[in-house]
Order: structure tokens, then C-alpha cells, then sequence
């Protein structure tokens, strides 16, 4: 049987199979018709009979074969232009993806990872919200409503749990929301949406408003403020301390670089001080979470679905308004 390389067409193997066979038909024929009656000529006919079985068998195993290969070959074409398509896709969205010779030792598999990740997410995301618009625009059940927004409540969850993950693996990637847009990274506070602020802006999609929802609203907003003063009061005195440190004992003595070798009990100290800023995120998200899931239980199915709308478009606009920054006419 002749080896098919990945570049080479199968069907010249498949005529060589059919030649081979019609050449033992050929002698078979030939056999019968010389010598008929007699017992050695039938054993060789026999023998050429089952020869012609074997080679057949071979044939078709290695047909089977050369297809599960071509397919498995297909496969992985596929999923390597689904992959090149995702990452084109990010980086039109404005999403740092590092190529191989970009800071190999500031950007970590985890944080390339969760930002494949994050952009699945964002895909999956939009489905839901189209989903939930379109209800809206049908004027749909509340239970319908409901449906769709307790999914879109629970990506939420998935979405949290994603950068919790990722905000351990490399605290500064998720603290720099390097898989934002620009425009969007401008607005963040530690890592994602300040909750105060995502409650103002909803108040005039929300509208009309009981005296109590807008009671509720207004506790939850102030505090929602409170607790991002105490999160940011606490990453300043974080910085302070690292700062402090750092700028802490003597001087390096003459000849020395003067690098991290040189100062390595201060630079113990301070990774150790650093380690808290996982701290300081996973608490930031547990707040936009609570948050979200407050304002849910104080509107009705109607105005939450409103809502998420809202924060979704408003999303949008961010990262258009960054794809429009980054293409503006230059002088």
C-alpha cells in the first residue's frame, strides 16, 4: 500500500488499488480458463480469490484511514480560523491580544486566557440582550421577561467568577482591564463599572417610579458611594505603603545597580503588601454584583429588563465611541 502524505490526492492510490485488482482478476480468469478439472489450478484460483479479498480489505482500511485524517486535518483548519477570526475580532474591539514578541514577562497565559475568555463572553452577552429586546419590543410576558433576565443576572455571575480567576493568576492585568477599549478603561474603577455612577445613569430609563423604588434607589446608591470611597481609601493607603518601602533603607552601595538583587528583603516585603490587591478586587465585584442584584429586586421584571438594556447600550457606545477615537483624522 503506498503512504498519502498530507499534500497528496488519495484517488491515485484508489486507481493503483483498482488496477492491482483487476490484474489478479485477470489472472484468476486466466487460471479458470486453462485449467479446468484440475484441483491445482483450483487451489491457486482459491488462493487468488482470497488474496483479492485481502486487498480489498486493505484497501478499504486504508481509504477509511486517509478520510479520518483529511477530516481531522479539516478540524483543526477550522478551529484555527475560528480562533483568528476571535482575535481580529478583539482587536477591532480595541482588546490588547500580545503577540509572541510583546512583554513576554508582563502578560501571562492566564491573562491571555481570560481575555479569549471575556470576548466569548461578550459575544454570548449580546445574543442575550438582543434576545431580551426584541421580548421587549413584542411586548412579552413578564414571565417571558423574567426568564431572560435572571439568564442575563447569571452570565453576570459567570462574568465575575471569570476575572476573580484571572484577578489571581496577575492582579494588575484585571486592575488595568487591558481587554476593555480605551474610551471604556477611561471610566473604570477597579477593574470594571463604579456602581453609583451605573445608578444615576439608569435613572431616566427607569421612569415612571414609586415613592418607595426611588427611596430604595436612593439608599442603595449612597451606599453603593460609600463603600467605593472605603475600597479606594483602601488601595491609596495600599500604594502609600508600597511607596513607602520601596523608598525605605539605604542607599545601594557604590558599584551596585542598584536592582531588585540589590534591595531584595524591601521587594519581599512589598509583593507581600501587593498580594492584597486581590483582596481589594474581589470586593469591588462583589459590589457591582450586590448592587445589580438590589436594583433587580427593587424594580419590577419590566424595568429590569429595561435596565439591563440600558447598561448594555450604554457599553456600547463606549467602546464605539472608542472605535470612532481611534479612527479620527489626524494632522
Amino acid at each position: 500500500m503506498a503512504y498519502a502524505s498530507p499534500g497528496t490526492d488519495t484517488s491515485t492510490d484508489l486507481d493503483t488499488d483498482e488496477k492491482n485488482q483487476m490484474l489478479e482478476l485477470g489472472q484468476l480468469a486466466s487460471l479458470t480458463a486453462s485449467g479446468s478439472g484440475d484441483k491445482s489450478n483450483d487451489k491457486l484460483g482459491q488462493k487468488a480469490l482470497r488474496r483479492l479479498a485481502q486487498n480489498r480489505e486493505a484497501a478499504r482500511k486504508s481509504r477509511l484511514r486517509k478520510k479520518a485524517y483529511v477530516e481531522q486535518l479539516e478540524n483543526s483548519r477550522l478551529k484555527l480560523a475560528q480562533l483568528e477570526q476571535e482575535l481580529q475580532r478583539a482587536r477591532k474591539q480595541g482588546i490588547f491580544i500580545p503577540t509572541p514578541g510583546d512583554q513576554p514577562h508582563s502578560t501571562s497565559e492566564n491573562a491571555l486566557a481570560f481575555d479569549m475568555g471575556y470576548a466569548r463572553w461578550q459575544e454570548d452577552h449580546k445574543k442575550q440582550i438582543d434576545e431580551l429586546r426584541t421580548a421587549l419590543n413584542a411586548h412579552a410576558s413578564d414571565d417571558d421577561l423574567r426568564r431572560i433576565t435572571d439568564s442575563i443576572m447569571a452570565h453576570y455571575c459567570e462574568a465575575f467568577r471569570l476575572k476573580g480567576a484571572a484577578a489571581k493568576a496577575d492582579a494588575f492585568h484585571v486592575l488595568s482591564a487591558m481587554w476593555k477599549t480605551p474610551v471604556e478603561r477611561c471610566f473604570l474603577w477597579l477593574g470594571g463599572f463604579r456602581p453609583s455612577e451605573l445608578l444615576k445613569l439608569l435613572a431616566s430609563h427607569l421612569e415612571p417610579l414609586t415613592e418607595q423604588q426611588l427611596a430604595s434607589i436612593c439608599n442603595l446608591q449612597q451606599s453603593s458611594q460609600q463603600a467605593e470611597e472605603d475600597l479606594s481609601q483602601g488601595v491609596k493607603a495600599l500604594q502609600q505603603s508600597v511607596a513607602k518601602t520601596l523608598a525605605s533603607g539605604p542607599l545601594c552601595p557604590a558599584g551596585s545597580s542598584g536592582s531588585a538583587a540589590d534591595c531584595s528583603g524591601q521587594m519581599a516585603v512589598a509583593i507581600g503588601e501587593l498580594g492584597t490587591l486581590v483582596n481589594f478586587l474581589e470586593e469591588a465585584d462583589n459590589l457591582r454584583l450586590q448592587t445589580l442584584q438590589q436594583m433587580q429586586r427593587i424594580l419590577t421584571t419590566r424595568q429590569s429588563a429595561r435596565a439591563l438594556l440600558a447598561i448594555s447600550d450604554y457599553s456600547s457606545r463606549l467602546r464605539a465611541l472608542s472605535s470612532l477615537w481611534i479612527a479620527r483624522p489626524r494632522e
